[in-house]
């Protein structure tokens, strides 16, 4: 390895501690298992070696929101034993291009994705674990921000239609925190969600909320993932 690279990696096992020892501590003060949540390492815009040394120190979750990097990077690192979230806003003519690819797609926030979604499944003989992505933004934030996600009274028919089709496994829900406001009452109301959805599947038991300046408040209402991106890898513009 060279010396940029063994600086880099230093810098990444740095980070990716104190992630951890963020989550653990959270856990502790919430009186929950830290097994209990799954860290995802979301690496948009991140070169594949970043992926590597990810590998090297235990991450097998890994998220991306851009199909066409998502893709390419995921059969660059055939190699690995890495588990792919698509966490990012879907275009219904890319989904069925990312069931070829995706373990879990966390962004499943219309009707249209299922089918498509569906479709890829078949086409590449998987089955793609889904999140239905709910929209917890105020009312009058909602229109243009971009953030995507299912209004809250139409999670349970989506998340219904997940469960009848073929290629698709309902695991339960996902939210990004509104922006500029305090996290806790969002990611309570998902919880609250989240039971709605397990009584229509008991298996759907995933909870994905938690970036990285909001982990703790994730962890402390019930989330069993966090996606993490800066705290673990930094700002983009800082990698040469």
């Amino acid at each position: 390895m060279s010396a940029p690279d063994s600086d880099r990696a230093r810098v990444v096992r740095e980070n990716l501690d104190r992630v951890r020892r963020r989550i653990t501590d959270a856990c502790a003060e919430a009186g929950r298992d830290p097994e209990e949540v799954t860290l995802i390492v979301v690496t948009k815009f991140f070169p594949v070696s970043d992926l590597r040394i990810l590998a090297d120190l235990g991450v097998r979750h890994i998220g991306e929101n851009r199909h066409q990097e998502a893709v390419e990077k995921a059969d660059q690192t055939r190699d690995l034993d890495l588990t792919w979230h698509f966490v990012g806003n879907l275009q219904s003519n890319k989904a069925a291009a990312v069931a070829a690819y995706a373990d879990v797609v966390e962004s499943v926030d219309r009707p249209k994705l299922v089918g498509a979604l569906s479709r890829g499944a078949h086409e590449h003989d998987r089955v793609v674990d889904c999140l239905v992505q709910v929209n917890l933004d105020p009312p009058a934030g909602v229109s243009g921000t971009g953030r995507g996600g299912a209004d809250p009274a139409d999670v349970l028919p989506l998340a219904e239609r997940l469960t009848q089709a073929g290629g698709l496994r309902l695991r339960g829900v996902m939210t990004v925190a509104p922006p500029d406001q305090d996290p806790a009452p969002a990611f309570r109301r998902l919880a609250e969600i989240a039971r709605a959805v397990r009584e229509l599947d008991p298996g759907a038991t995933w909870i994905s909320a938690g970036m990285s300046a909001d982990l703790e408040a994730a962890v402390k209402a019930s989330a069993t993932h966090v996606r993490i991106g800066s705290a673990v890898l930094g700002r983009r513009a800082q990698i040469k």
